[in-house]
């Protein structure tokens, strides 16, 4: 599959006429928990020549795309990816850190790595988390749910607790977050996990009282700690040299 996405990247660079800097996999299998028929989520970062960012008119700053093979594409231009990441963009971020890498400029993507570091803000990425977490709760909550659902939520919840207990971006991997959670809640979602890996997307799940509890209570923890949380480096200066930089190289 890796070359048939990599050959639909370079059709893109040759129809946009952009160049791609970085191109992941963002989403259920990126995260550790994909079942059989997830789509493939590509992620990019372009950039375009030197003369498309001289105009005084807004122009298109997404690429997306969608196959028949269940690839789920979607770029952003250098200059919006850099307008998000000084506000801390959760998404950006963990496509700046995605275990599954297409292909990357090492280069840019160590730069862009550092400039996620020093934009970090604790707070706004803890609000993402936990409004993402709010938002499944209602399904998470019924009789049967799918378990996507569940997945959704306890990644965006233990992402949040990692955020107020270690002050850093979490990881990507979800497995990598799940020490944080009590013994017996990794043992089910463990469990939950090799059930999803064998089920196709609209499998229903009956509901999981200890799993819906434990959602219940970190969304609370996660409310109740978030204004201890401070706020990120502002590097409009930075931003704007490594933007000026790259988009006039080669």
């Amino acid at each position: 599959m890796k070359e048939k996405i990599l050959e639909k990247l370079k059709e893109i660079e040759k129809s946009k006429n952009v160049e791609i800097l970085l191109a992941v996999e963002s989403g259920s299998r990126a995260w550790g928990f994909a079942s059989p028929d997830s789509d493939y989520d590509i992620r990019f970062i372009y950039k375009h020549k030197p003369e498309y960012y001289l105009s005084i008119w807004e122009k298109p700053d997404v690429i997306e795309f969608m196959t028949e093979d269940d690839l789920d594409g979607s770029g952003w231009d250098l200059r919006k990816a850099l307008k998000l990441l000084a506000k801390s963009n959760a998404p950006l971020v963990e496509w700046l850190f995605s275990p599954v890498v297409y292909y990357q400029n090492d280069a840019f993507v160590k730069q862009m790595q550092d400039l996620a570091v020093a934009c970090f803000s604790p707070i706004a990425t803890l609000h993402h988390y936990l409004g993402t977490t709010k938002n499944f709760m209602e399904v998470c909550e019924m009789e049967e749910v799918k378990l996507k659902s569940y997945f959704y939520a306890l990644r965006t919840a233990l992402a949040g607790k990692w955020i107020i207990e270690n002050n850093t971006f979490p990881p990507v991997d979800f497995n990598d977050l799940l020490p944080i959670a009590p013994q017996n809640i990794q043992d089910k979602i463990i469990e939950l996990q090799n059930i999803k890996a064998n089920q196709d997307e609209k499998y229903l799940h009956p509901k999981e009282a200890l799993i819906t509890d434990f959602l219940l209570e970190t969304v609370q923890f996660n409310q109740e700690n978030a204004n201890k949380l401070g706020s990120g480096n502002k590097l409009s200066e930075e931003l704007d040299l490594f933007f000026s930089a790259l988009i006039n190289k080669n």
